[in-house]
């Protein structure tokens, strides 16, 4: 058994004294685990870092195995970020929150949606908004998708500006102004793909929305918490804000 595509390195486990476990995240073949041998070596070190783009590929014996993973370079992006510590943090988040996912299990949207924001992190006026809409698609995938389409209360569906943390819908600026502190603020720019500023507090608001139901349909029911790099980044963003 063997496969070999472009992955995306989620996480790297030292296995005995010159060995890794390899958790690599492909679009057609999914999230996968794998030995790479010689990991240790100060020629694979840069190459086995989270986030970094490689050509892999996995063969076993039996399709159940753990396998082995022979990767190859194909964009270190890692290593360009660490002089960056928001840049890095978000793509440290990206994949951790990848790993959510269940092993083996093809996600070619979420892969390709990844790969980007991944290219995105060079453009800081890019990425943070990429970020959010990211992890609203990571809910979907995992069955968990907000209806951001149309007020659940019957209001506008022209000025939506809260989600319901009930229902998981979209709740009119009318309808929701009364209820408002118990709502979750939508930002416009989730709504209005086209909305051309978009403000540190319109992150931060997405990033809450997002955070509420990872925490409430995922990371809960998991015993897990979130990603320590998300929350410093958000740290830093509220106090820049």
């Amino acid at each position: 058994m063997h496969w070999r595509e472009e992955a995306i390195v989620l996480s790297v486990r030292r296995h005995g004294e010159t060995a890794a476990i390899v958790e690599v995240f492909a679009r057609t073949n999914g999230r996968y685990f794998g030995v790479v041998h010689g990991a240790q070596s100060r020629a694979r070190r840069p190459i086995l870092q989270p986030g970094n783009i490689v050509d892999a590929t996995w063969r076993a014996r039996l399709s159940e195995q753990l396998g082995s993973l022979s990767l190859e370079a194909v964009s270190l992006k890692a290593g360009t970020l660490m002089e960056a510590p928001d840049r890095l943090d978000a793509l440290l988040s990206l994949v951790s929150l990848t790993r959510l996912i269940a092993e083996r299990e093809p996600h070619p949207r979420l892969y390709d949606a990844l790969r980007y924001c991944l290219d995105a992190l060079d453009h800081d006026d890019l990425w943070p908004a990429l970020m959010v809409r990211w992890e609203l698609g990571l809910l979907d995938e995992l069955g968990f998708g907000l209806d951001l389409t149309s007020c659940v209360a019957g209001g506008p569906n022209d000025d939506l500006a809260y989600v319901s943390p009930r229902s998981s819908r979209a709740v009119s600026r009318a309808m929701g102004e009364p209820y408002r502190d118990v709502l979750l603020r939508l930002p416009a720019f989730l709504v209005s793909p086209g909305t051309a500023v978009v403000s540190t507090a319109d992150i931060l608001d997405g990033l809450a929305l997002t955070g509420y139901f990872l925490n409430r349909h995922v990371l809960t029911p998991r015993s897990l918490d979130m990603p320590e790099p998300r929350r410093r980044l958000i740290a830093r963003l509220a106090r820049s804000a």
